[in-house]
């Protein structure tokens, strides 16, 4: 079996001073101060703390074009793309749209395995069937060139609320927002298509009041922070980096969800995953909801999902969520065996573990909806850039890329198009993830070349994992109390990540639970109370189980179980200890 190296490692304090609140526990104060915050400013979550509209560019005259198309009655398409992000995109912008006065708003969801991603020309045709006078893309849309030229020949207007890296030429679009367009000087480039959205709906709010529409119509003025349950969802589900712009949408939005201040949608997706409405945390968003809601998109058509986040009626919420619950069950079967095969093809080719440093798979029989899931898990496996293909239409193969820190996955597809221009069809994408696509025919050649880009842009040693550690904890903190305050101190996910500590201890129990994970009683080596602690899907890390000594990564968690509340250590990673 094919290991990679990874190694735990304590995080070392910034040389930097702070502000933070003495007032604060002192695991808390330094968790935050690893993070890079320096002020107690950065630590408030009040809406007002959030970065106005006025600065991210295009939104003024975005704004202008909806109201005119909302004066005119004129009828609004949403071009939504198929993931989590897309769909809360596209929810809001109805949501908030119709609650501003607009009669004629619908939206188009491409069927990822009929039309691909964004604005195709061929979804501009069955857009054109709906006789549409202006088409707002959302989480989609910056590299349609082609798409948008179809929709302006036709006699429409466009608009494109994105968060993708640009390429080298922007499509002729009316009026495109994006926070990463060449020349933006909004500070935070790290908006969700849904908070692009929610910021431009927030500009047309301000214009409408200006203009004294809702008085003039006798429309009560919508509260837009109430679809914050929306943004925070997208946001988290899409793990872009959460700055502090993020952090403020994500916790407004999660205190919306806790008091039950949330579309049915996602109350009833919440109770289909069994988690409590009032306690759920950014993970929940990720774990629990943001894979049922792809679920469609991946398997399906994402209008389920779309619908479940739309609808009033509780009945109607319900049972869209059941629908989703099935079909992310089996896309969790087809993900399972997908990652077996990718697994028993790489050990199996590579029996001597010289793992390429880029790694390109495919397979004939492989589910386009879930490569970019197989991509991620072999990822976490190999510790390397993975990019998984499956067959698309006739002659081509799509895929979906996932990196790991030091390689913007992006740019390496750019360079690599760059040097050779027939190799790749399209591509897009962020420094994390992408996709792309080529023909079927060049699938050999593209696998060497991507090799060949990650070893220019990575050494050996970049392939090693690394844990960073938040530190040791003293047994004192083993405690219910702290695990609380670091859940509420949140909330936590891509770029701020949740707390992470180390120690050694020695097992006292171990046995193995689901089949892939392991449930053990641990004691800590400087004494203490013995706690409960599981590590999901590391089966194969198993070596002993009897008095031996471990070496853990973990995270405090609670672990609640028919009604019952006990401390838990969550364990990322463990190595023996040898004495």
């Amino acid at each position: 079996m094919i290991r990679v190296e990874k190694k735990i490692l304590r995080s070392s304090l910034p040389d930097v001073t702070n502000d933070l609140s003495d007032q604060l526990h002192p695991v808390l104060r330094r968790i935050y101060a690893l993070r890079g915050l320096t002020s107690s400013k950065e630590l408030d979550m009040g809406l007002e703390q959030m970065l106005t509209p006025d600065n991210l560019g295009g939104t003024k005259e975005a704004a202008i074009l909806l109201f005119s198309a909302i004066k005119e009655g004129k009828k609004i398409i949403i071009v939504a793309d198929f993931d989590a992000d897309g769909a809360t995109s596209c929810a809001l912008a109805i949501k908030a749209l119709r609650a501003m006065g607009a009669q004629q708003v619908d939206y188009l969801v491409p069927n990822r395995f009929e039309y691909g991603y964004g604005l195709t020309p061929e979804i501009v045709e069955e857009a054109l069937k709906r006789k549409p006078d202006l088409l707002v893309t959302v989480d989609n849309g910056i590299s349609s060139i082609q798409g948008v030229k179809r929709a302006k020949a036709a006699g429409m207007q466009v608009l494109i609320t994105d968060h993708h890296l640009p390429g080298r030429t922007l499509p002729d679009a009316d009026v495109i927002v994006n926070p990463n367009n060449p020349g933006e000087s909004f500070s935070s480039k790290n908006l969700a298509g849904v908070g692009v959205i929610f910021y431009l709906m927030v500009a047309l709010r301000k214009l409408l009041r200006s203009e004294a529409w809702f008085k003039q119509k006798g429309i009560q003025e919508p509260n837009l922070a109430a679809l914050l349950d929306l943004v925070a969802l997208g946001t988290v589900a899409d793990v872009v980096p959460l700055d502090h712009n993020n952090r403020i949408l994500v916790y407004q939005g999660l205190q919306r969800i806790r008091s039950g201040h949330c579309c049915e949608g996602i109350k009833a997706l919440f109770e289909r995953s069994g988690r409590n409405l009032q306690r759920v945390v950014a993970s929940d968003l990720g774990f629990a909801i943001g894979p049922r809601l792809n679920a469609a998109g991946r398997l399906d058509d994402m209008s389920i999902g779309i619908e479940c986040l739309l609808t009033e009626d509780a009945t109607v919420a319900f049972e869209l969520a059941r629908s989703l619950d099935e079909l992310n069950r089996e896309r969790r079967q087809i993900e399972n065996e997908m990652r077996q095969q990718a697994v028993g093809d790489i050990e199996t080719l590579i029996p001597d573990g010289d793992l390429p440093f880029g790694l390109a798979i495919f397979r004939e029989d492989w589910h386009q909806g879930v490569i970019g899931i197989l991509a991620a898990r072999i990822r976490e496996r190999f510790h390397r850039p993975v990019i998984a293909f499956a067959p698309a239409e006739e002659g081509m193969i799509k895929g979906s890329a996932r990196s790991i820190p030091g390689l913007h996955i992006r740019d390496a597809l750019d360079a690599i198009a760059t040097r050779y221009p027939e190799l790749l069809e399209k591509f897009g994408g962020h420094a994390m993830a992408a996709g792309l696509s080529l023909r079927r025919t060049d699938f050999d050649a593209f696998k060497d070349q991507f090799d060949a880009q990650v070893r220019e842009s990575i050494d050996a040693e970049g392939l090693n994992g690394v844990i960073l550690s938040d530190g040791a904890l003293d047994c004192r903190d083993l405690s219910f109390q702290l695990a609380e305050l670091l859940r509420s101190s949140g909330p936590w996910g891509q770029g701020f990540p949740e707390p992470l500590f180390d120690g050694v201890f020695r097992i006292v129990s171990l046995r193995v639970v689901g089949e892939r994970h392991l449930k053990m009683v641990l004691e800590p080596e400087d004494g203490g109370q013995r706690v409960d602690a599981i590590a999901f899907n590391q089966v194969e890390n198993q070596s002993g189980n009897g008095n031996e000594k471990l070496h853990i990564a973990y995270r405090l968690d609670i672990n609640e179980f028919r009604g019952t509340r006990k401390l838990q250590l969550i364990v990322e990673h463990f190595e023996k200890v040898l004495e």
